[in-house]
């Protein structure tokens, strides 16, 4: 298998409220795609994460993980804007993460790999 492209989908409950807590999240302008009515998608580098809007229904597994520069400097940049997020855990050797719920319950993660 050769992959091309790796796109992320979010369920999310209401799209003009996602798309705000997103792009505050992400510092972003907006979506790269608009393609049909009720999903919005954006290039991350590397990966897309598409936004759907449905019913979440709660049993989501899956954890949209992203590697930053700085996660303790992204951290306190999202906790200065308003959200609640945990402390940074720092895994000798490895990361530095810290795991946080979007509005619907959809896990996120922010890393930062250490030396």
């Amino acid at each position: 298998m050769r992959i091309s492209s790796v796109t992320v989908g979010l369920s999310v409950s209401d799209l003009v409220a996602a798309r705000c807590w997103y792009e505050t999240v992400l510092d972003v302008d907006g979506p790269q795609l608009d393609p049909v009515e009720g999903i919005v998608e954006y290039d991350l580098g590397g990966c897309w994460l598409q936004l759907g809007e449905e019913a979440p229904t709660g049993s989501a597994t899956a954890v949209l993980r992203l590697g930053v520069d700085d996660v303790h400097a992204e951290r306190a940049r999202l906790v200065e804007l308003g959200l609640d997020l945990p402390d940074v855990v720092h895994v000798p050797g490895v990361l530095d993460v810290v795991d946080f719920p979007d509005p619907d319950g959809n896990r996120l993660s922010l890393y930062t790999l250490v030396d």
